[in-house]
């Protein structure tokens, strides 16, 4: 019995075994063709990686702002390092502060011109002091040539804050297309520009529109070209 099944036993493995191999390999060349196209996708995002990555580089701007002159004398030491690198439909601008008082809120504006009277402003939020006095923040927006604001007519606005001397008003005043290519940051509160033995002067730089006097801005760059020209 047992030599006169072998050959039944040989013939089903033999079947077997090519049933296997003809389902086995259209899987695996199935599966081959996949790793190949993941990694050619990967090849591609590698690449239009480095080359937004080389544009990108080309195109950084970097540079420095200075002690206001109402501060000067309070924080002598006072300057940030910004950097602004362009991301297609946006860019990200890379604040970073120091010389300031530890542990301090401060505000942060785009600004028509660097000094009083100002300008237009628009105000991009906050940056914080740690303990020795430097501060951190990334900005995403319209950072470039063509920053601006435009109100191509008056409109009633919310009355939200009234602080004074600077409540908030309404209508809006109409005004065309402004350029707006500087940089200005302001004491988030006047007591605590008191502190740092600054002036305790009100302005409307922050959310409530109560903040203190101006520490750092533009002004090493001429009125009518601010450094945000520079971002093509």
């Amino acid at each position: 019995m047992d030599r006169g099944g072998a050959p039944v036993r040989v013939l089903v493995t033999v079947a077997t075994t090519a049933m296997l191999m003809a389902t086995a390999i259209p899987a695996a060349k199935a599966q081959l063709r996949q790793l190949q196209q993941q990694q050619l996708q990967r090849q591609q995002v590698q690449t239009q990686t480095q080359q937004q990555t080389s544009t990108s580089s080309k195109n950084i701007v970097q540079f420095q702002m200075v002690v206001s002159a109402g501060a000067s004398a309070c924080l002598p030491k006072a300057t940030a390092n910004v950097t602004i690198v362009p991301g297609g439909p946006v860019e990200n601008m890379t604040v970073s502060v120091s010389g300031l008082p530890p542990a301090t809120d401060f505000d942060f504006f785009v600004i028509q011109v660097p000094k009083a009277p100002f300008g237009m402003s628009w105000y991009q939020g906050d940056i914080e002091t740690d303990s020795n006095g430097n501060g951190h923040a990334t900005f995403v927006g319209r950072f470039s040539i063509e920053t601006f604001v435009v109100a191509p007519g008056s409109a009633p606005a919310p009355l939200t804050f009234n602080n004074q001397p600077f409540p908030s008003v309404s209508p809006n005043p109409a005004t065309g297309p402004i350029q707006m290519y500087h940089l200005g940051l302001w004491f988030n509160s006047p007591s605590d520009a008191t502190k740092a033995g600054c002036a305790g002067t009100v302005t409307p730089f922050n959310g409530e529109h109560n903040a203190g006097i101006q520490v750092l801005n533009t002004s090493n760059f001429p009125d009518n070209a601010g450094p945000l020209i520079k971002v093509q």
